[in-house]
């Protein structure tokens, strides 16, 4: 079956570039961050953290300050970056254990985890992105693409890495959410074959896994004659906590604020330097104006332990795997000389699943096709707006000692967050009230009702499977 989806998308491809107009070919550089916070790049207020070529991209390019990530945590919104679906609607509603398998949440379509000390039975999560999903990279291969995975993937194990998903190379993608090293040759203290880093081949001892992403990068667009599409996730900013020493000691001989973490702030520092690498790749082999550069993060800043926090996400509340925006929030950035309105901020709230279909309206395919969730953003690339239309996440588990299964439906200037459990559901306005700190909720109760009722229809549409009474 998929097999034939893509020789129609193919065959589509041909035919459309033979009617009319040609289309002009362009590359696409899609760089998806791990748990990069909303307020971790300088252009949204950061004064700890050095990132002047993130801040040129955002000056070059335009700027998403109401830019969501698909979920709270990794796998679900990696699998709706590549799918433009809502994790929901796969299953995907927790962070994959692929090595783990039977660990934790994760397990078959159907299969629940009882939770003997919580109230609720919840789904379990499903363990990989099925071969049957139609991904981003098979789309733009059956477009004559070169595709290129780099760094984190995270939707389950070697039957379902990168290259069994469209990607003609892949360098780092394998079923880890996180490196055991950041240092080659990237082996946790005590080495195990449990723990291999699959897809990466140790070079230099010492090298950072990050300078390591870059180079591969670069190498791969200095031997490119045709058009591209490369995946780069780092793997960083996400644990284990470790950067270059020479970084380490620039940021702790510098006063921080609310940020103050100067292993964390040297790695931040690190992923901007190769993101400058890379852009000036693509400045030196003349690529970048035909090349679209769309920079984001899978969710948003991890806080961890109160007392030494990795990052801060002020003003935002909260953090990774949180309801709130802290969790969920991220920066975003896309450039396309000539293309995408230079040095524009834009307030539109937009999502993970909006740039498979982006990308397809650019490719001049019909980006409305049935089972996309998100929405094109070429016109609001070009200084347009989009019609009103909510955004919907979903995370039927429990983590921790203190999130419980909820679902929220953002609608206009309000966000309704509704829990499973017995905590009462909560109503923030997010223009009045940017840092969710006062529960509308008992005010508002018919506004309640009517945002409950369309959150019900969508776990409807979308199949999402949710928490059951015991």
């Amino acid at each position: 079956m998929k097999q034939s989806i893509l020789i129609f998308l193919f065959s589509f491809g041909v035919c459309w570039a033979s009617i009319g107009q040609t289309k002009e070919e362009f590359n696409v550089l899609l760089i998806h961050v791990d748990d990069l916070g909303w307020a971790d790049i300088g252009v949204f207020g950061s004064d700890f953290y050095e990132t002047p070529n993130i801040d040129r991209l955002a000056a070059e390019g335009m700027l998403f300050t109401h830019s969501y990530a698909a979920a709270a945590i990794c796998s679900p919104s990696r699998a709706a970056l590549m799918t433009g679906k809502y994790p929901a609607r796969m299953g995907i509603t927790d962070w994959i254990y692929a090595r783990f398998q039977g660990v934790g949440t994760t397990g078959l379509p159907g299969e629940y985890a009882e939770n003997p000390d919580q109230p609720l039975r919840t789904p379990k999560n499903q363990g990989f992105l099925p071969l049957e999903e139609l991904t981003l990279a098979e789309r733009m291969k059956a477009q004559g693409y070169t595709t290129f995975h780099v760094g984190k993937w995270h939707l389950g194990g070697e039957e379902n890495y990168p290259e069994k998903q469209g990607f003609d190379r892949n360098f780092g993608g394998n079923d880890l959410g996180q490196p055991p090293s950041y240092f080659d040759p990237y082996e946790p203290a005590t080495p195990t074959p449990f723990y291999a880093f699959d897809r990466v081949t140790p070079r230099d001892s010492g090298e950072y896994l990050t300078d390591r992403e870059g180079d591969e990068i670069v190498d791969f667009l200095q031997s490119q004659a045709h058009k591209f599409f490369i995946h780069w996730a780092p793997y960083a900013v996400h644990t284990p906590i470790m950067a270059p020493q020479e970084l380490v000691e620039k940021y702790k001989a510098k006063a921080g604020g609310k940020q103050k973490n100067p292993i964390y702030a040297a790695m931040v520092d690190n992923l901007d330097q190769n993101v400058g690498k890379v852009l000036a790749a693509l400045d030196r082999l003349k690529l970048t104006d035909k090349t679209l550069v769309i920079f984001t993060s899978d969710n948003g800043g991890l806080i961890g332990n109160p007392t030494n926090p990795i990052t801060n996400n002020y003003p935002l509340r909260s953090q990774k795997g949180y309801p709130y925006e802290g969790g969920i929030r991220v920066p975003t950035v896309v450039k396309w000389p000539g293309q995408v309105v230079a040095g524009k901020q834009s307030d539109l709230p937009i999502v993970t699943q909006d740039w498979v279909p982006t990308i397809l309206d650019y490719l001049g395919l019909n980006p409305r096709e049935q089972g996309l969730d998100g929405q094109s953003l070429a016109g609001v690339l070009k200084g347009g707006t989009l019609g009103s239309r909510d955004l919907f996440w979903h995370f039927p588990h429990y983590r921790g000692a203190d999130v419980i299964p909820y679902s929220i439906i953002r609608s206009g200037d309000y966000k309704l967050i509704h829990y499973f459990g017995e905590q009462p559901d909560e109503l923030f306005s997010l223009t009045d009230d940017p840092r969710e700190t006062t529960n509308l909720a008992a005010e508002f109760p018919e506004l309640v009702s009517q945002l409950k009722f369309s959150l019900q229809a969508w776990w409807l549409e979308t199949g999402a499977r949710l928490p059951q009474k015991k």
